[in-house]
């Protein structure tokens, strides 16, 4: 019985990333939707009540699929603060450009559309977390720049890994997926690093 369950559920959410890959707009209704995956709007709302609900279990699921955690354990495992700085920027700079799509429609959708600000927000949450954990691993190694608190200098790396920031840097400079991770690196370390210029 929970086979059935599980396979229109999954239906569900590849409907869902389907139609945010395509674009923001009518085509994430919840009945569009529930259209592109075979199933009544009725049978959609029982297994997500709200739209909110589905946008935050699409985005999840797309890191499922694409396996987020396993691409994070290097930084997750690092020996060093530098280490697991340079392999988070690493690893979510180079995630940036698989889920390019669905972030470009979230970020677009976010401020009419609550249940997409949501969606957004809680997958930024995450991505600051990993800022968050880098930035201590450096403070740990008694390596963090002291002209930042803990909070200022996690900011700082937040705001160099946003989507924004890669497609400003990657799509409208033309900086090549190299460039861009190993300036990106550069310029982590000589902002929040001591003695780095």
């Amino acid at each position: 019985m929970s086979r059935p369950i599980t396979d229109t559920r999954t239906r569900i959410l590849d409907s869902a990333w389907k139609a945010l890959e395509e674009g923001p707009g009518a085509s994430v209704r919840m009945a569009d939707i529930a259209r592109r995956a075979g199933i009544s709007r009725q049978a959609l709302y029982l297994h997500f009540p709200a739209r909110t609900e589905l946008l935050i279990a699409t985005t999840r699921y797309i890191d499922e699929i694409k396996q987020i955690d396993t691409r994070l354990a290097a930084s997750r495992n690092a020996e060093t603060g530098l280490e697991r700085l340079d392999t988070y920027i690493e690893a979510w700079g180079n995630y940036i450009p698989e889920i390019h799509g669905v972030a470009r429609a979230l970020l677009a959708m976010q401020d009419s559309d609550a249940a997409a600000k949501l969606a957004w927000d809680d997958r930024m949450g995450a991505v600051r977390e990993g800022c968050a954990a880098a930035i201590r691993a450096l403070q740990d190694d008694g390596v963090l720049s002291d002209d930042y608190t803990l909070d200022q200098a996690t900011d700082i790396l937040w705001a160099l890994l946003s989507v924004r920031q890669w497609e400003l840097l990657r799509e409208t400079c033309g900086w090549s997926q190299a460039q861009y991770i190993a300036l990106t690196k550069t310029i982590a370390q000589r902002s929040l690093l001591q003695n780095r210029s």
